[in-house]
């Protein structure tokens, strides 16, 4: 089908949206081959050109593979590579055989401020979901969870018990990670910090802020405050 100057043309922006819904909502599983340049011409009534920026840009963004002479392809939604890996907490102290327990201390829906908006590249005042939440390792406070997340992402994330499942787990389920960031510092605990982690105010932690992705969009942002004296961070690397 060729297009002329009448043909009506959309936005690479709203194509790559449409196309990424049918993948989000399960209407395109991973591995499954995506109709053809010509055929998705038809389906949005677009130019070609539009067509192509935006799978090219889903393929960026490492939604779709592209396959020479075979066509485009819902992408396998892997966890994040060995070099940086975000995992359920519970699942690390299970693994050291150890007994995890989350205490909820609150979970509410907020508007987001500036500098949360920023970080989850949403507008100023936009709907979040906001959980605090300390999880304990036999007893004993090991991380201070403060989570910002996406409601387009997780919207039953306020129904969830998070004394039974964690938030990482109920994000793995809804937004596979494509992508993430994380920074590492030191900085002292405040008095509402210190009182969750049962340390005193002043006392060393290590901050992990932690931003992740999914299909595009950001999913979550959450900084992590752990004692520095039960804490450490190991990381491993082969070639």
């Amino acid at each position: 089908m060729r297009t002329t100057a009448g043909d009506r043309v959309l936005p690479s922006e709203e194509v790559k949206s449409s196309i990424r819904r049918r993948i989000a909502e399960g209407g395109w599983q991973p591995g499954m081959r995506l109709p053809s340049e010509r055929e998705l011409v038809q389906q949005f009534g677009c130019a070609r050109m539009t067509v192509h920026r935006a799978l090219r840009e889903l393929e960026d963004e490492g939604l779709i593979e592209r396959r020479q002479g075979s066509g485009s392809y819902v992408a396998q939604l892997h966890p994040i590579s060995n070099l940086l890996q975000v995992r359920d907490i519970h699942e690390e102290i299970a693994e050291r055989g150890h007994n995890h327990v989350t205490r909820v201390l609150s979970v509410r829906r907020e508007k987001a401020g500036a500098d949360v908006a920023a970080a989850m590249r949403l507008r100023k005042g936009t709907a979040v979901f906001h959980a605090l939440l300390v999880h304990l390792e036999n007893g004993v406070p090991i991380q201070l969870e403060d989570r910002h997340v996406n409601p387009a992402l997780a919207p039953d994330f306020m129904q969830r018990d998070f004394a039974v499942v964690t938030p990482s787990h109920v994000l793995f389920q809804h937004a596979p990670l494509t992508e993430a960031e994380q920074v590492i510092e030191a900085v002292l605990a405040d008095a509402e910090q210190a009182s969750a982690l049962d340390v005193a105010p002043g006392s060393a932690l290590l901050m992990v802020s932690r931003r992740t992705v999914s299909q595009g969009a950001v999913a979550s942002i959450a900084r992590l405050y752990h004692p520095g004296t039960r804490f450490r961070l190991i990381g491993r690397f082969s070639v």
